[in-house]
């Protein structure tokens, strides 16, 4: 599946290249910043705090009108979703606090409306799960006493989610943009069987993205 959307990527600038002096076809590169946590059915969910991370990648907007009102874009990105989390017993002495990074390939299609520069985009969006990693630590009255960092299993996990995203932002002629988008799920993050926290069974990812990028001048 890694290298299906390695070749997927690859395909997408291929095009771009061959086809950037065609009209309506504009190949550009986009990142920016992540504010991420879980949805779902969570049995604790004051527990879970809003964690930073990145994305980054490649776009091709391919016009439907001449006036560049109406087009559709995929696009090929990585992201870092998860979450931060923090408990506190036995009156406060016992910390157990930590983060889970969730490393993704995001392809979204987005059908998109551009007036006057100002954009509204929105459509699916298929993500596949690369790697999750956790960190978490252990302190007792302010003392850590354990630290932890690994990766977890992937067996019990749903690795393919099927989500949608939606944003609006701007873009100037010369092709700058700077835009806001949120990504949801609709695919729960485990599997039958799966034997860990058990409070993220049912959870699904939830990612409000900032990002800004460039077009390249299509002919």
């Amino acid at each position: 599946m890694k290298k299906s959307l390695l070749a997927a990527a690859a395909l997408l600038a291929t095009v771009a290249v061959s086809e950037s002096k065609a009209q309506g076809i504009r190949f550009g590169l986009k990142a920016g910043g992540n504010l991420s946590n879980l949805s779902g059915d969570l049995t604790d969910e004051d527990r879970y705090e809003n964690k930073f991370g990145f994305h980054g990648g490649a776009m091709l907007n391919i016009g439907l009108l001449d006036d560049g009102f109406l087009s559709i874009q995929p696009e090929v990105l990585f992201s870092q979703k998860g979450f931060k989390f923090a408990e506190n017993q036995a009156f406060g002495l016992y910390r157990y606090s930590g983060s889970r990074t969730y490393n993704y390939i995001d392809v979204p299609v987005l059908l998109k409306l551009n007036a006057d520069g100002f954009y509204f985009e929105a459509g699916p969006q298929y993500s596949y799960l690369m790697k999750v990693k956790d960190e978490t630590q252990r302190s007792l009255n302010g003392t850590v006493f354990t630290n932890y960092s690994g990766t977890q299993n992937l067996d019990n996990v749903n690795r393919n989610e099927i989500g949608y995203a939606a944003g609006l932002g701007f873009q100037s002629d010369a092709g700058f943009l700077i835009g806001i988008r949120y990504n949801g799920s609709l695919t729960d993050f485990a599997k039958e069987g799966y034997t860990g926290d058990a409070d993220v069974r049912n959870a699904r990812n939830s990612v409000f993205q900032a990002s800004v990028g460039f077009l390249l001048p299509g002919k």
